[in-house]
């Protein structure tokens, strides 16, 4: 066996996990899959001296971590709008323009977050984990607190073996752990509040939730939405909160005209999702973004729309819709 083939077959079956471990660090899906192929560029050039005195798979995640944390030197961290002002509570405000010069925080697809593996030990705790909300914690963090609290409590790597990691003392670990968990108790996740419905009623809300977009019925929107729901949509810094102002704001700006908009279900970041197509022109329906669901009792607790045409593609969907309309499903 060849050094390369050698290497590929110690090393590739890591990949989704490594995917996902840089995906926690930078909150971005494109920077994240630039950073796991720097990762085995570097693992790979230095393969020759890996001397087995570690598991490669830590080996691996030393190498991850290392290129993550030199990346967040040079980068500032991805919010989400609600991570940067309070929400609006008038429907009829003058939306701020996009902010395209803000880095804001991406979806990730659970096809490459969660992808099969056959090291039971590189299995992750859940859905939890990526969830949007978690993620737009971990931004809070400093780079290192955040790739402590990550190797820690996400992967459950050994305080030892974090140390080995980072090139650090076990104290020092267990003292960025202690921050890093306090500083994100205070941010407020409620990932341990989610509950999603068993398969065929998601299926359903889901279909409702599409044809009530393409026939523009605000009402029967309603009906899905949580009375506290929020709404936001990256790179548009203003957001909304409550259900009667959610509404209204779509039914002004968002659905004004019936048959405008297309649905496709997706999931991302462990999480009810659909891309989302508009109306072209030309008449067809071209990606314009995707949007990530919070469920909370059946009902649709958070709406994360990100106004993000390329994340169609990056979800491995088509850039037009081709399916038949929700109304005809």
């Amino acid at each position: 066996m060849t050094a390369a083939a050698e290497f590929a077959e110690l090393a590739d079956r890591y990949r989704p996990e490594l995917l996902a471990h840089c995906y926690r660090m930078l909150g971005s899906l494109h920077e994240s899959e630039d950073l796991v192929q720097e990762t085995y560029l570097r693992a790979w050039r230095y393969y020759d001296r890996f001397e087995g005195r570690s598991s490669v798979r830590l080996w691996l995640y030393k190498i991850a971590t290392t290129t993550c944390l030199n990346a967040l030197k040079t980068r500032a961290r991805r919010p989400l709008p609600s991570g940067l002002g309070a929400p609006s509570d008038d429907a009829g405000v003058a939306l701020a323009g996009p902010e395209p010069d803000i880095p804001w925080l991406q979806p990730a697809p659970d096809s490459l977050l969660h992808a099969s593996t056959a090291d039971p030990a590189a299995i992750v705790s859940g859905r939890s984990g990526v969830r949007l909300a978690f993620v737009a914690a971990l931004q809070q963090l400093s780079a290192r607190q955040r790739a402590v609290l990550i190797l820690r409590d996400v992967l459950g790597w050994h305080a030892k073996e974090v140390a080995e990691m980072l090139d650090t003392s076990v104290a020092a670990v267990n003292s960025a752990l202690q921050r890093a968990r306090g500083q994100l108790a205070q941010a407020g996740p409620v990932s341990d509040e989610l509950a999603e419905p068993a398969e065929p009623e998601l299926r359903s809300l889901l279909d409702r939730y599409a044809s009530a977009f393409e026939h523009s019925d605000v009402a029967a929107l309603a009906t899905l939405l949580r009375a506290d729901v929020e709404l936001e949509m990256p790179p548009i810094p203003t957001w909304f909160t409550g259900r009667d102002v959610v509404c209204a704001f779509l039914d002004r700006v968002v659905l004004p005209v019936p048959d405008h908009w297309r649905m496709t279900p997706t999931r991302a970041n462990g999480a009810p999702a659909v891309a989302v197509y508009q109306r072209a022109a030309d008449g067809l329906f071209r990606a314009y973004g995707v949007q990530v669901f919070s469920l909370i009792g059946g009902q649709i607790a958070r709406i994360n729309a990100f106004l993000d045409p390329g994340l169609v593609t990056a979800f491995g969907l088509p850039e037009v819709f081709t399916a038949p309309s929700a109304a005809r499903r």
